[in-house]
């Protein structure tokens, strides 16, 4: 979304690059007046002084580089957004006091519907970046709808935030995308200010008709509750016949109540702060690393990929048939090279994208030779981690099928498929010439895995593998299912007693104390509830051994 067209920059280079890349800002722009600091790589008190030199000014302030993100206008607030916001936050108080479900989908779009409301007053129109930020924030605001798990649910909801305030504020840069994603945070409060500034001194609309209204309700409620009371004191008949008139409120519910009702309010207003004028955090200058001479840049690496490498051509032996004299030369199982060296390599993953971001904002490249020498060798140390992500995932597939799959390890390896995402992303970004593509593609890889994981059921894959897994081999950890949500049912059904009754007691017992209305829960708790009257568990005796004693459950921990 973005404002009503003004006069274009008068940079023309700078009113192609916008055009060009569809910059949601480029609408406002009137002459922009913080340019100097638009391009710190090429001039500016950031600019580099000769090859290897540094710059000789200390640049701007934060106050100052922060300034010029400031919006060149923000649209008023009115009456009608106000209002919105709170029945917004009486919306979010009613439906999310008894749990999450369909409801977060429900205070979503109301939210969104207040946003939409003050962005086509301040004539802003959609970009495609906006559609697709916004259809994927729904998508993930859909995970608790499906699904009972609270965590993917949490996850998807956190990262839904971040779309929507990614979606209103836009951003091409990594500065413009990394800083919008969680700006909502910082603007709940300049929002109160906004509708509080906004509604001060303003009339109110027909207050000669609503305030003598106001009064003498005021008045018959003070007068209907003194003589109330005596009256119900001093007649058994009439106190039953009030008793029975007095609404029912339960004290205790009005504590949390009233803080969704302020959560849902404030990030209404949060939201339509930031749709009447967003900060363009693609401004912010981002200061550039002095660039290091060719050796000092270039040894470190150089050694790093000779390391990385030789692990490549080590786990080539392994997968070429040497894996039984590596494992005879260690003295390890299977299974225990497998556990251990996992988590090492995604340590390692990780660190290697801070180290290719650092070596990046280093490197030299003043001459074509610079640039040429350090896209070859990140783009090595980048390929070179595709086989540590490769070894890392057939790692932990082998301990899997193993001991089976849980939460944690299924959460893991979906994190290491998308670092290895990453990677095949700096690759392509290496390759081509232009970058500018590159951070929202990141974010889109990762926004779309979240997505991805929570609408797949995490918790009904992790109990069909383990199912899977028992039917294949006859060998199942129960401690990996039996502490799983409703979503598993449907596969723990399929399991002879007593394993059957084992896994799904505690899943059973959650299900029986769970009272939340339809709207507050996911689409799997009735599934589960069915498929458990159908086929009732297996009472265990009164004395001696119980379903799970008897399934033969392991005491040893889990890791």
């Amino acid at each position: 979304m973005t404002g009503p067209s003004t006069p274009a920059p008068t940079d023309p280079q700078s009113t192609s690059d916008s055009q060009a890349s569809g910059d949601p800002y480029a609408p406002y722009a009137s002459g922009d007046p913080y340019a100097p600091y638009a391009s710190a790589a090429s001039h500016g008190p950031y600019a580099p002084q000769g090859r290897y030199g540094s710059a000789e000014a200390s640049g701007p302030t934060f106050g100052d580089r922060l300034h010029v993100t400031d919006p060149e206008r923000r649209a008023a607030a009115t009456p009608r957004v106000l209002l919105f916001a709170l029945l917004t936050g009486l919306l979010t108080a009613w439906l999310l006091y008894d749990g999450v479900g369909a409801n977060l989908l429900i205070c979503g779009a109301a939210a969104a519907a207040v946003a939409g409301v003050v962005a086509r007053a301040a004539g802003r129109r959609i970009r495609p970046w906006t559609v697709v930020w916004s259809l994927l924030a729904l998508a993930l605001l859909a995970v608790p709808a499906c699904w009972d798990a609270g965590w993917p649910a949490l996850l998807a909801s956190g990262c839904a935030l971040g779309l929507a305030s990614l979606a209103l504020h836009g951003g091409r840069r990594w500065s413009g995308v990394l800083l919008a994603l969680p700006a909502l945070l910082w603007q709940l409060v300049p929002g109160v200010g906004w509708i509080w500034d906004a509604m001060e001194g303003r009339p109110l609309p027909g207050r000669g008709r609503i305030v003598p209204v106001l009064k003498a309700l005021a008045v018959a409620a003070v007068l209907l509750t003194v003589f109330g009371l005596l009256f119900a004191s001093a007649d058994a008949g009439m106190a039953d016949l009030l008793a029975g008139l007095r609404p029912s409120i339960d004290v205790h519910q009005l504590p949390l109540r009233g803080l969704l009702f302020a959560l849902g309010a404030l990030t209404a207003l949060g939201f339509a702060h930031i749709a009447a004028g967003p900060r363009r955090w693609d401004r912010l200058a981002v200061r550039p690393g002095r660039e290091r001479r060719r050796l000092e840049w270039a040894l470190p690496l150089v050694a790093l990929n000779l390391m990385f490498g030789a692990f490549a051509v080590i786990q080539a032996v392994v997968v070429l048939g040497g894996a039984d004299a590596l494992l005879s030369n260690t003295g390890m199982s299977r299974s225990e090279y497998a556990r251990q060296g996992f988590w090492q390599l995604s340590v390692i993953t990780v660190l290697t994208l801070v180290v290719v971001a650092v070596a990046r904002r280093w490197a030299p490249r003043t001459t074509p030779g610079d640039r040429r020498l350090a896209r070859i060798l990140l783009g090595l140390l980048c390929l070179l981690a595709l086989v540590v992500v490769a070894s890392a995932l057939g790692r932990m597939w082998f301990y899997v099928d193993a001991s089976g799959l849980t939460r944690l390890r299924l959460w893991v390896l979906v994190v290491e498929i998308w670092l290895g995402v990453v990677f095949l992303l700096l690759i392509t970004a290496g390759l081509t010439r232009g970058t500018g593509w590159l951070p929202r593609a990141v974010v889109l890889s990762g926004m779309l895995t979240v997505a991805v994981y929570g609408l797949m059921g995490p918790d009904a894959i992790v109990a069909e593998q383990n199912v899977a897994r028992y039917e294949r081999s006859q060998q199942i950890d129960l401690r990996n299912v039996r502490e799983l949500s409703a979503d598993a049912v449907p596969a723990l059904d399929r399991l002879p007693e007593p394993q059957r009754t084992c896994a799904l007691q505690l899943i059973r017992v959650d299900l029986d104390q769970d009272v939340r209305p339809w709207y507050a829960a996911g689409a799997s708790a009735p599934r589960a509830r069915g498929i458990l009257a159908e086929r009732p568990l297996v009472q265990g005796p009164a004395r001696g051994r119980g379903p799970c004693e008897q399934a033969g459950l392991l005491s040893e921990g889990r890791w």
